[in-house]
Parts: structure tokens; sequence; C-alpha cells
């Protein structure tokens, strides 16, 4: 999160909200349907909640992003709720909570909560949100990108060979019923 200058802080803010717009699961009572746009601002510092749990376990602390703008994770801080020496902060992947949006016609009075598909037991088992974390998520990220790249070129360059090949097949098939036209006019 940036930390600086207020509008360099609310630029940043206002990407990540659109950013947000498509990768966000929303369920729960208080709204069901997906909002289509999610404000970071609130979205930071939501109340977490286990499953099973009527207590809240923590809040939002921060939003990963992949390198195709995707929410990656969400990091949540569970202070001392817990019952964990120390606070703590947890990397909980997409897919492993949803957002519920209260008030979500209202700008002014929007709230969301978190909801981890996770008890308490399995949230503390989650990768803590750590340096030595960051740097094995991020080659690991980078890799699989690079891998991804490399799977699409070749892919992209085995459709042209095939094509080729294919387009040269109808070309010598177009030219022997070409001359088997011409064999049988010339008799």
């Amino acid at each position: 999160m940036i930390h600086g200058k207020p509008l360099n802080r609310a630029i940043h803010r206002a990407t990540l909200g659109a950013l947000l717009a498509g990768g966000l699961a929303v369920s729960g009572a208080a709204s069901a349907a997906p909002q289509g746009l999610y404000s970071t601002d609130e979205l930071l510092d939501a109340d977490v909640y286990a499953t099973g749990s009527s207590a809240q376990v923590g809040e939002v602390e921060d939003i990963l992003l992949d390198n195709d703008m995707t929410v990656r994770a969400l990091v949540i801080d569970t202070g001392s709720l817990l019952d964990l020496k120390g606070n703590q902060q947890f990397v909980i992947e997409a897919g492993k909570f949803t957002v519920e949006t209260q008030n979500g016609h209202d700008l002014e009075a929007i709230e969301y909560r978190v909801n981890v598909d996770l008890n308490e037991a399995q949230l503390a088992e989650q990768p803590a949100y750590t340096n030595d974390w960051w740097q094995d998520a991020r080659q690991g990220a980078q890799q699989a990108w690079e891998r991804t790249k490399e799977g699409a070129a070749s892919a992209w360059e085995s459709t042209q060979e095939g094509a080729s090949r294919a387009l040269d097949r109808i070309g010598k098939a177009l030219e022997n019923v070409g001359e088997k036209t011409q064999d049988a006019a010339n008799q």
C-alpha cells in the first residue's frame, strides 16, 4: 500500500478498485449478486470471518494481484484475534474467500465482510505473509507467466505450421485436379 502523497494513494486505490471488478466472488445474504465494482478503500481493513465462527478473526491488510492484474490473494491480519503469538498475517488464495457487500448502493456507507472458507485452525495453517513467501511467490508467478507465454508461442507456431502444411496439400490437390481436368479435356 502506498503511504506517500494523498494523490498517489487515491490513484493507487482507484486503480485497484477497477482491477477488482471481476476478481472477487460475492456471496451471503447481504448481497448475493456480483457488484461489478469493488472499492479497495473499503475492502482494505474489511472484517474477516472464518467458517463456523461468528467472531471476527482478522481484517484485510493487503490485496495481491497477478501479472494479468487479477486478484490472486488477500493478506489477512489476525492481530491477536486467533490466540496466536503476536500479530500474524496470512495469505488467503483467491477461491478460498468470498466477499459480502452491505449498503452497496451508497458509496459513503458501503461495507464489506470477507468470509474465508477455512475454520480458524485452517486459517492459521495458511502461508505467513513474510518476505520469504513474497520472494517465492513472485518467482513462481514469474516462472508460470513465462511458461504460459512460451506455451502460447509454441501453440501459435504449431498452428501456423499445421495450417501451412494443410494449405500446401490443398494446393497440390487442386493442381492435380487441374492437371487431370486438362488431360481429360485434351483427349
